[in-house]
């Protein structure tokens, strides 16, 4: 698995960051039981960084916790049946892994909301990088029973890794 991590953010991340990033994306890939060896690309940044992208991608000129973009279609999430025939492409030619897409973060965000919901900053990383994988999968949460199913699901990966509110 490869997981590219680059920190951007100016302000410092007090904690085990990378560690935390890379247990989710594979506990995350692990529960959704993806078939094949992955990569994942990761950026941590500011408000700013990530007010620039919502705004270039999403037309929200507005900061956000997390962005993801997944490069694979799915007919259903977490259904890799189709992805050798469909995405071929999205396979590193040089590792074979399977190019699932990006995410960003914002570190002002991780920090702001695990005062916010009263946890830890750790908990608050895990639980981005969680919800961030799932998109990545096929998720999404624009509808109420999709909303419920993403957060039962981030709430089992980040149980199992013991990040508890």
């Amino acid at each position: 698995m490869t997981i590219n991590i680059d920190y951007e953010a100016g302000q410092e991340l007090a904690l085990p960051w990378e560690k935390i990033i890379r247990e989710i994306i594979e506990a995350a890939l692990d529960y959704e039981e993806c078939p094949y060896e992955a990569e994942v690309n990761v950026v941590l940044t500011d408000d700013e960084g990530i007010r620039e992208v919502n705004r270039q991608f999403r037309n929200l000129d507005k900061p956000t916790d997390v962005l993801s973009f997944p490069a694979l279609e799915y007919l259903r999430p977490s259904d890799f049946s189709h992805v050798e025939e469909a995405f071929a492409d999205c396979f590193n030619p040089e590792t074979g892994e399977l190019m699932l897409g990006d995410m960003m973060i914002s570190v002002e965000r991780v920090l702001a909301q695990a005062e916010e919901y009263g946890h830890s900053p750790e908990r608050e990383l895990a639980f981005l990088t969680a919800h961030s994988m799932l998109h990545l999968c096929g998720y999404d949460h624009m509808e109420d029973g999709e909303r419920a199913v993403m957060e039962q699901k981030q709430e089992e990966i980040l149980e199992k890794r013991g990040y508890r509110r």
